[in-house]
This record gives C-alpha cells, sequence and structure tokens, in this order.
C-alpha cells in the first residue's frame, strides 16, 4: 500500500496526503521557479524533511536516556543551483532549551548526523550543520 497519495492541482500546485493518517501537505512551486510560493515547495520539503527527521532521531535518542529536548528548534536554509536546478546545500542551525553535558551533545550530536535522511540524500548535497551550544538559553 502506498504511504503517500498526490494530486496535482493545476497552477504548480500539489496536494500530498499521507494515506495512514489522512493529513494532507500542500506544495506550490517557488516564485523563482514560476509559482506563486504560497505554500512549501517540493525542495523546501527536502530541506524541512533533513531537520525534522534529525530532531527526531535525536528525540529517540533522548527519550532512550532520559534527556528532554523538548523545545529545541532548527532553523533551515535550503541553497539552490541552476543547470541542472537543485538543491545544492542545506544549512542547519540548531537550539536548545537549556543546558546538556558534554556527552549527552556528542551524543545528541551522533544521532542527529545519522538519521536516515541524511543518509538518504545524495552525497553531493553539502549538509552544513551547527548545534549552537554554546547559545544555549542559561537557567
Amino acid at each position: 500500500m502506498a504511504t503517500i497519495e498526490t494530486t496535482y492541482l493545476g497552477g504548480l500546485r500539489t496536494e500530498a496526503t499521507h494515506v495512514q493518517s489522512g493529513t494532507k501537505i500542500i506544495t506550490d512551486a517557488p516564485l523563482d521557479n514560476q509559482g506563486k510560493g504560497e505554500a512549501f515547495s517540493p525542495t523546501d520539503l527536502l530541506a524541512a524533511s533533513l531537520g525534522s527527521c534529525m530532531l527526531t532521531i535525536m528525540g529517540i535518542k533522548a527519550r532512550a536516556s532520559n534527556i528532554d529536548i523538548d523545545g529545541a528548534t532548527c532553523s533551515i536554509t535550503k541553497i539552490m543551483a541552476a543547470d541542472p536546478r537543485r538543491v545544492t546545500e542545506i544549512v542547519i542551525d540548531f537550539k536548545f532549551p537549556k543546558e546538556y553535558s558534554e556527552k549527552d551533545q556528542q551524543m545528541l550530536e551522533r544521532a542527529a548526523l545519522t538519521c536516515p535522511v541524511y543518509y538518504s540524500v545524495n552525497e553531493d548535497l553539502k549538509k552544513t550543520v551547527t548545534f549552537g551550544w554554546e547559545e544555549t538559553v542559561k537557567a
């Protein structure tokens, strides 16, 4: 059975439905590629998938180690190139809501850098990741 069913709605817009839950995502072509830029573009979702996957795998590891990372965030920047049009770099900057030991930081970083999306994207795609431990909010 399919995981996702996607329909072309016209006007460079699609609607993807997650079959199991019924959750829907609209995509729109970006302004720089003939679209309206009114929703995530497919390449935006690629970049978002990487950040979400990294946070999820950190969450799994954190939960197994009884570490709270609730409220952790990441800012994601997608860098495009032409000829052929493609994503050439994804920059991810993590921020954490509290301080963690050096051991926990290393464990979380290793977890993030082993997420399935990280391993699934082409090796030519540059992935620039910072964890921002030095910017963690001091309690």
